[in-house]
């Protein structure tokens, strides 16, 4: 089965595009022409105020300039351009496919190469420093991988990992907007209760089980008035985008606090996500079959839909990198920890925001849903430090020698995401990068 064959591909995709941003055609960039993601930026050091910006090769093209350069575009092209020039990109995402499309579709054509080069219209990514793109109303964090699950379920309940309801529902909690931050940020290692198996009480200080979490994160467009739920069908029209998110977990704070409510203090410390937003339309030749075994139970008519099996999956390589104190100090490669792939997900992008409205919650534009920790079925694409060393009991051996249980002080996580396809370029995401900070 073609998984393309309801993607909608139109003159943007060509694989035959280049720019005259020379940066663009490596071959080897997250960023050529058939990409064009959606960032907020300004340049480094300044005063000046953040604007959105488009990913082209090593350099971001203004949107507060790029507005001014369409004389000859249509009137969705230049008013989603100057929506995509404000500081916040969350009334670019509230207007709607056909005004994405169409700055797409303008930015295209500005800047292949038989286009007049416009250089002052560009910053180079390297002078530039990122803000969070959208004011994220509401966090959603699912739990759509079920090897992650399985993994972890194994841990704690060796004999039934799987709860029953997690392959009828997507599995979900509420996540915390505020502490939301942009790739290159720091966090304080968090405190609270903890208590293991041998303690008679809880005591109190900072995690000792600190983890990462591979994520993907999903940012709302349109949204949904309050009472009337987002058909599966129809939910992809509701999605601006896609970008990485590292979702960072305290495991001991969350063995104490986890149960009867879910996750608390263990999650909302902070989450990391990438600066750039990879549209759906940029993806649209990435498009995947959504499997599922057939001896499990088949969606509900409510998370069904006429593309699910087709292609409602996206094939998007995740990768996980760890730099300690010391790989810094001595100029050491970040270490692979491992890689996965978006495509492994039990719960499609459209079937999450279709049972979040299910209920009639109303979502609104710049909302975040994460993926959940995004596993492969092998050991090795693991996506995160509590399968990884099995719970805390197998220590990785980085190449300098140095091991790791869980994260110390001074560790930095980076993750990297991109889609490939025989005869088209490869579109990226460029990173997401947090590191650890002693607890006050």
């Amino acid at each position: 089965m073609n998984p393309n064959k309801n993607a909608q591909l139109n003159e943007t995709h060509d694989p035959l595009l280049t720019s005259w941003v020379a940066s663009a055609n490596t071959g080897t960039t997250d960023f050529p022409i058939q990409n064009l993601p959606l960032c907020v930026f300004r340049r480094r050091g300044s005063a000046q105020a953040f604007r959105g910006g488009v990913a082209i090769g090593d350099q971001i093209v203004d949107l507060a300039l790029f507005e001014n350069a369409l004389d000859g575009a249509d009137d969705a092209a230049r008013s989603a351009a100057s929506l995509g020039a404000r500081d916040k990109l969350n009334a670019l995402m509230d207007a709607g496919p056909q005004a994405w499309s169409a700055l797409r579709l303008a930015l295209s054509r500005l800047l292949r190469l038989d286009a007049a080069p416009r250089p002052e219209l560009l910053v180079p990514q390297v002078e530039a420093e990122y803000a969070v793109p959208a004011q994220i109303g509401d966090y959603t964090d699912f739990y759509t991988s079920i090897h992650h699950a399985t993994a972890v379920g194994k841990l704690f309940r060796p004999d039934n990992p799987l709860l029953p309801n997690y392959k009828w529902v997507p599995i979900g909690y509420h996540g915390r907007s505020s502490t939301i931050g942009i790739s290159g940020d720091s966090f304080r290692r968090p405190r609270g209760q903890v208590r293991s198996g041998s303690d008679a009480e809880p005591s109190f200080g900072p995690s000792r089980r600190l983890d990462y979490e591979l994520e993907v994160g999903i940012f709302v467009g349109g949204g949904n008035a309050q009472g009337e739920p987002i058909a599966a069908a129809d939910a992809e029209r509701h999605v601006f985008g896609l970008c990485l998110l590292n979702d960072w977990s305290a495991r001991d704070l969350q063995a104490w606090e986890y149960q009867p409510l879910g996750p608390f203090l263990s999650k909302n410390f902070a989450s990391t996500i990438s600066p750039w937003i990879v549209t759906l339309e940029a993806l649209a030749p990435y498009r995947a079959p959504w499997q599922r075994d057939a001896a499990d139970p088949q969606p509900l008519p409510y998370l069904d839909y006429a593309d699910l099996r087709g292609a409602g999956g996206f094939d998007i390589e995740l990768e996980v990198l760890l730099e300690t104190e010391t790989m810094r100090r001595e100029g050491m490669a970040p270490a692979r920890l491992s890689q996965s792939n978006f495509r492994h997900s039990y719960w499609t992008v459209a079937q999450l925001l279709a049972h979040h409205t299910i209920n009639g919650c109303a979502m609104r534009p710049g909302d975040l849903l994460g993926s959940g920790t995004q596993s492969g079925p092998e050991a090795e694409e693991a996506g995160s430090l509590l399968e990884l060393t099995v719970g805390g009991k197998q220590p990785l051996t980085l190449p300098n020698g140095e091991q790791r249980v869980f994260l110390e002080d001074g560790d930095r996580i980076v993750m990297r995401g991109w889609a490939k396809q025989t005869g088209r370029p490869r579109i990226g995401f460029g990173e997401v990068a947090g590191t650890v900070l002693a607890a006050r």
